[in-house]
């Protein structure tokens, strides 16, 4: 009779540490599903904050430089300007370059070179 008593003790005792074990089991379960809502909650956050952040900056940079296009617009006005005032002094001082290469080609003194010795 004392054997059969230790045995169904044993078993009681079994029996427990599975249930507990079931239960420690499942309680890391809750634990891992909790932590990965809360990693999945702060990383919506974070992607809410920096949408909101990125879109702040967009504003502040077509603020204070002003849009992509108006930049490029702005460029190729100067350029054509600067185009345009070039082709000007071209034609204005045209005349008098081509004067003056033509007298330097024209006007031919023949000289020895300094560096020539006559022997």
């Amino acid at each position: 009779m004392k054997m059969a008593s230790q045995s169904t003790g044993i078993q009681q005792l079994l029996v427990a540490e599975k249930r507990a074990a079931e239960k420690v089991a499942e309680a890391r379960k809750r634990k891992a599903k909790r932590l990965k809502q809360a990693k999945e909650e702060a990383q919506a956050e974070v992607d809410a904050y920096r949408q909101e952040r990125e879109k702040q900056y967009k504003e502040y940079e077509a603020k204070v430089l002003g849009s992509k296009g108006d930049t490029e617009a702005k460029i190729d006005q100067n350029t054509r300007l600067k185009i345009e005032e070039i082709n000007r002094n071209v034609q204005k001082q045209r005349e008098q370059c081509l004067q003056r290469l033509l007298s330097l080609v024209y006007d031919i003194k023949p000289e020895m070179h300094h560096n020539m010795k006559i022997l």
